[in-house]
């Protein structure tokens, strides 16, 4: 009734959240997009860098990596205009997941690299740790198991100080990587390469 574009666009991201929280890709992008010709009129880069972001998501939980990728790169345009730090640290973890998903393994390293730097210019610990995990994930499929060991590490750290629920399964996860760091060391292991 009262015309306010901006709200209107918010509230129909927040419909399309509210559809991608239920596992209705195709319902949120409807929304999404309807927000998207209502948020480029006005300008709003922040809100539009998050948007791109959403679309991102989207795209990859239906399986249109090009897509995501693209709209991922289109946020972080937006969050870099602002100067959006959290946006960036979020959208360069979640485009490099994507990178890796799709295996371009040496644009997901940097990707991730820069988010990990970003959480860390945050304080935001935990967002750092996510993106170790995934980091780890991405030297082990390289065999570099001494940089995956580190990233784990770390994570690992974070975990016990703020009880993250990941604790567990990195503890356990980082035990194995170290026996198959020993065993790969071992001289007769090296001896039948």
């Amino acid at each position: 009734e009262q015309q306010n574009h901006a709200v209107i666009g918010q509230t129909l991201v927040n419909l399309g959240n509210v559809q991608a929280e239920a596992g209705q890709p195709e319902h949120a992008r409807a929304y999404y997009l309807e927000a998207l010709d209502l948020l480029e009129t006005l300008g709003d880069h922040r809100a539009l860098g998050v948007l791109y972001s959403n679309l991102a998501l989207q795209d990859a939980a239906t399986g249109k990596t090009d897509e995501a990728i693209a709209n991922f790169k289109k946020a972080l345009d937006l969050h870099r205009a602002v100067g959006n730090e959290e946006g960036l640290a979020v959208t360069y973890s979640q485009l490099g997941k994507t990178l890796l998903l799709a295996g371009q393994t040496h644009q997901a390293e940097w990707c991730l690299n820069n988010a990990s730097e970003h959480f860390i210019k945050l304080g935001n610990e935990a967002g750092e740790a996510a993106a170790l995990r995934l980091l780890a994930d991405l030297y082990e499929q390289r065999s570099d198991l001494q940089s995956a060991l580190r990233c784990l590490e770390r994570a690992v750290l974070v975990d016990q100080r703020y009880q993250l629920p990941h604790l567990q399964q990195d503890v356990e996860r980082l035990a194995r990587l170290q026996d198959r760091w020993r065993q790969d060391r071992r001289p007769d292991a090296r001896a039948s390469r």
